[in-house]
């Protein structure tokens, strides 16, 4: 076992210096200069420079030193960050037919099986095209996704309910609504009020997902071969891990459409976006296995963000109580003590606009943005920019840049208001190029319902302790990974009046 382990040391060395040296070859022959970025060391490049915590503040910090491009090379694989929202225009959505590629990931893509996903599959690919145009065709824009407000607002209304009952329980209530909401819209299934399987899964699976994307997590994605050694090898666990998680998606995307099957076949099934293409058209396997992905996708992409804006929500409520009192006149002027705010509701209501606008600017779900591949050799103000590329957006800085949004820190939704307003933040937010969330109305919606809501009828504040009775200040800090959350937090919740109460207790 010993001289088999050397032998695979050595190995591993010889991969690394034979890739060193023809990429130092290589850069000897092109004429144009890579773009700017951290130095790095000999063999691994730049693979100790890219933090695995709060990478945007490393990435502001490039941005500084290095202008609107840094770029890395970690061991054999090239990045790309793009620091300035009109360059990432130029490159992502003008260039889009050569920057719309998704990197294949030997771990989240090969081994867990992310690949078949729109998310994941690459550009040129039948899985992106049909699923793309399913999603686009079904829940694509503001026509379709008002279809489905009336079971956003169902839902809604029951995790109103539910805040009443438990308050403290509140991270918990969001999670359980993102996830019904999506749950009832995809496949036309009501979640368990308690521990859902369906939703039990997706949990698992997105908390992996964003895992198996953060770039430098597994050494197998910067050296591909180590894939094809046996789960019992030394150093081979992330294989016993990646079987895990690969069963998890798989489950994921099969038992909810099982469940579709079964209901269609008894004659039970309700309307929904895998119901109605099921009825409306004979499918191939190839086209039910396209569905069965696209819904899995919605599922995934959808749930996690909404969580994440959700919970920046509250925190910012929790922070920020004279924004808190200002939609909350706006809705009572509106709307009144006697109803619950509707999405009909939304275009009466700018300040609420206003303040749906600055949590998705403030609160980032997706602080580095999602990654493009380079499908060719492409230059850019004197620099080349090598195929095979990883391109991300930095969209954290785009939203945090004091020259877009003066005192970025701040919590202010009037910012979006008057006859200048600010660069509204979903172009940065749902994705570039042709790689636009398809569900961003979706979400778009499913958010603002809920803030209005819940602002209608609840105060948010501070907690207090209630054996100190100090007030607990929860701190401004937010987990990494593909999508970002809100670190755990507490807060008091309560109603704003006997009358909003009373109101809640009418809802079934």
């Amino acid at each position: 076992m010993a001289l088999t382990d050397s032998l695979t040391v050595v190995d591993i060395a010889l991969a690394l210096l034979a890739a060193w040296l023809l990429k130092r070859l290589w850069s000897r022959k092109t004429q144009l200069p890579l773009p700017p970025g951290p130095k790095g060391l000999p063999l691994i490049g730049n693979l100790l420079d890219m933090p695995s915590t709060e990478e945007w503040k490393t990435l502001a910090q490039w941005t500084h030193e290095y202008g609107d491009l840094t770029y890395l090379h970690m061991v054999n694989q090239s990045i790309l960050f793009i620091n300035a929202p009109s360059v990432a225009y130029e490159l992502l959505d003008k260039r889009s037919r050569i920057y719309s590629d998704r990197p294949y990931l030997p771990m989240a893509s090969g081994l867990v099986g992310w690949n078949n996903s729109v998310i994941f599959a690459p550009y040129d690919s039948n899985a992106f095209r049909e699923q793309r145009k399913l999603l686009q065709s079904h829940i694509g824009s503001k026509a379709r996704v008002k279809n489905f407000w009336e079971i956003q607002e169902t839902m809604t209304s029951r995790f109103i309910k539910r805040l009443l009952d438990t308050p403290e329980d509140f991270l918990r209530h969001i999670g359980w609504t993102a996830g019904a909401i999506i749950l009832e819209v995809t496949y036309g299934y009501e979640a368990l009020e308690v521990n859902d399987p369906l939703i039990r899964t997706a949990v698992e699976c997105i908390d992996g997902l964003s895992v198996v994307t953060t770039p430098g997590a597994f050494l197998v994605d910067a050296l591909p071969f180590l894939r094809f050694l046996p789960a019992w090898f030394p150093g081979a666990g992330f294989k016993k891990t990646a079987l895990k998680m690969r069963e998890t998606l798989h489950r994921m995307a099969d038992a909810p459409m099982d469940i579709v099957q079964k209901r269609l076949n008894s004659g039970t099934a309700v309307a929904s976006f895998a119901t109605n293409i099921l009825n409306d058209q004979q499918l191939t396997d190839d086209d039910e296995n396209h569905l069965k992905w696209a819904a899995a996708s919605v599922y995934a992409g959808g749930s996690d963000s909404s969580v994440s804006l959700v919970q920046g929500f509250f925190l910012a409520m929790t922070h920020f109580p004279a924004v808190q009192a200002l939609a909350q006149a706006e809705l009572d002027a509106v709307v009144g003590p006697d109803r619950l705010p509707s999405l009909a509701d939304r275009d009466r209501l700018p300040y609420l606009e206003a303040l749906t606008n600055e949590v998705l600017r403030w609160s980032v779900v997706g602080p580095r943005g999602g990654a493009h591949q380079l499908s060719e050799d492409d230059t850019y103000r004197g620099y080349l920019i090598p195929k095979g590329t990883i391109v991300f957006p930095n969209v954290w800085w785009f939203l945090h840049d004091p020259e877009i949004y003066p005192d970025p820190m701040e919590f202010k939704p009037e910012r979006f208001l008057g006859s200048n307003p600010a660069a509204d933040p979903r172009p940065f937010v749902f994705g570039f190029g042709r790689r636009i969330c398809p569900g961003m109305q979706f979400v778009d919606s499913s958010v603002f319902i809920l803030f209005a809501m819940t602002l209608a009828v609840f105060n948010i504040s501070k907690a207090v302790d209630p054996v100190t009775e100090e007030v607990i200040e929860p701190l401004l800090e937010f987990t990494s990974g593909t999508v970002s959350h809100p670190k755990p937090f507490k807060c008091s919740i309560k109603p704003r009046s006997t009358k909003a109460e009373e109101l809640i207790q009418l809802l079934n």
